[in-house]
């Protein structure tokens, strides 16, 4: 990890936000969207934008705790973790698995790592660095 300040504060957010995840991809979709002829069940692909949109998101986060040389460790628990989202699915009768969720995962774990190398990582030092000079 990074050298951060608050890094017990990182950390819990990190739990949080990785439980937000879990949780979200385990509520029964018609939660979210109602039956299939309301709501988003219009965009027949929505599911998949969402996977990859998490993955990319979750990928900028950790990004931004860790070092350049770290994202592929962190690549590859961010699949495992998606992995595990598909497994759970797959447990519960009112989910299903599927695999091109795991590819959208992917495809959003890249762009959000790529997003990284281009200036977004190591966010969360800056953020710090704000806050400190705010402070004084």
């Amino acid at each position: 990890m990074l050298p951060l300040r608050y890094l017990r504060y990182w950390q819990i957010t990190s739990v949080v936000i990785l439980s937000l995840v879990l949780a979200a991809a385990l509520m029964p979709a018609v939660w979210f969207w109602g039956d299939m002829n309301s709501g988003m069940a219009w965009f027949k692909g929505v599911d998949k934008w969402l996977h990859g949109l998490t993955f990319t998101v979750l990928s900028l986060w950790f990004a931004g705790l860790y070092q350049r040389q770290s994202y592929w460790r962190v690549a590859i628990g961010l699949l495992v973790f998606g992995l595990g989202i598909e497994f759970c699915q797959r447990m519960v009768g009112y989910r299903t698995a599927d695999w091109l969720d795991v590819s959208s995962d992917i495809v959003g774990i890249v762009v959000g790592f790529a997003i990284a190398i281009n200036g977004m990582g190591g966010w969360s030092l800056r953020v710090e660095r704000h806050i400190a000079e705010s402070r004084t």
